[in-house]
This record gives structure tokens, sequence and C-alpha cells, in this order.
């Protein structure tokens, strides 16, 4: 397997699963920065043009959720097979993950990479940054008495535990302590500590905690 990969971005998650099952994969990095993934090379991979994209079974694989769902169903293991009556919540927490990482997303196109910084929006920071909330609210109702999303670890909790240190970017930790806790959990796995070793550092945050700025300033 080759894994077609960004440090610090949503190809985390494919990695850290490839972890949790024990599997060999090779690491191809790139840039967001330099044009190469708007290459033909990369777009015969990933047809947007995003990562992560995953070369396995004489095929490419593109979209983290869509990896991440075939790898558990060909291992068969870390997914509630059809039929298992909590199949239908990995489902929904599997696509809740991207819901939350879209609006990440749009925050990070707000705070880091649009520029000149006269060019953002404060209304749609101060927006996305509610909107933010309420899926953090919604996981820290839901994983309060819990250890995972569900009864055991899952490669949901991949798709969501990736989210969470992004989150905290933008929202006070203190405010989610379950939230926090499970992130604390998450990140303590050894599979996830052996994926980040291999991932290299962020090349997306500059800080701890973003703020939205004063219209005023």
């Amino acid at each position: 397997m080759i894994l077609h990969h960004v440090p610090g971005s949503r190809s985390l998650r494919v990695l850290w699963l490839i972890e949790e099952l024990g599997l060999d994969c090779e690491l191809r990095l790139w840039s967001l920065t330099d044009g190469s993934l708007r290459s033909p090379e990369f777009r015969a991979l990933s047809p947007a043009g995003r990562i992560p994209a995953l070369e396995t079974d004489g095929r490419a694989i593109f979209e983290s959720g869509a990896i991440l769902q075939y790898l558990t169903e060909r291992e068969g293991r870390l997914a509630p097979p059809p039929g298992d009556p909590e199949r239908a919540d990995f489902l929904e927490w599997m696509h809740f993950s991207e819901t939350q990482a879209c609006i990440l997303q749009a925050l990070n196109i707000h705070h880091i990479f649009l520029r000149p910084e006269s060019a953002r929006s404060i209304p749609l920071m101060r927006l996305d940054t509610k909107r933010l909330a309420v899926t953090a609210r919604a996981l820290d109702k839901h994983l309060t008495g819990r250890q995972t999303l569900l009864s055991a670890f899952s490669a949901a909790d991949c798709m969501q535990g990736f989210n969470i240190e992004a989150v905290f970017r933008f929202l006070p930790a203190a405010d989610y302590p379950a939230l926090a806790a499970y992130r604390d959990r998450m990140t303590a796995r050894p599979a996830y500590r052996r994926a980040l070793a291999r991932a290299g550092g962020d090349a997306i945050y500059e800080h701890d905690f973003y703020e939205v700025p004063d219209a005023t300033g």
C-alpha cells in the first residue's frame, strides 16, 4: 500500500487505522502549498486534488471515509458489519466527522490560508465558530460516560478522533470536558502515537488557539 499524505491533514486518519490494523504501507509526501496536488499525476489518484489517496489492491481510493470503510471491510475488523445493531451508529459518526471537518476546513481558510487578512469575513468566522460549537456540544453530550463513539473502539474513532485537536484550536477545551477526555484517550493509543511519529509535524497550525478577530481591530 502507498498512502499519499500531507502532515497534519486527514490522511492521518488513514495512517492511524493502518497502524491499528497492523498493516504495512509506504508514505508518499505532498505539499498543500506548492501546487503539486493540482498536478495530473496526483489528480489521477484523487480527481479533486485532495489528500488522502491510498494505492492498494491494484487501484487508488480517495476520500478518507471511503478508505477507512474499505479497509475495515477488507480486513473484517474495527467496524460493525451490515446487520449489526451498531452499524447505523457507525455510519452516522463516520459521516458526522466529515460534517465537522468541513467546518474546520472553513475556519482554517479564514484564519490561516486566506491572504491578505483584509479579505477575511469576520461575520463568517464567527458563524463557522458557532457551527463548530454545535458539533462539539453534540459530541460532548454523546461521549459523557463513554470511552468511545460505539461500544468499542472502531474506525469511526479514527475519523472523529483526528478532528479533535483541530476543534480545540478554535474552541476552548475546558468547555467540553467529555470531548477533551476523549481526545486524551485517543491520542494516548499506541497506534495513534506510532502514526503520529510516522506522519511528521503539523503543516497547518502555527498557534495553539485562534481567536476570532475584533471587527473594529
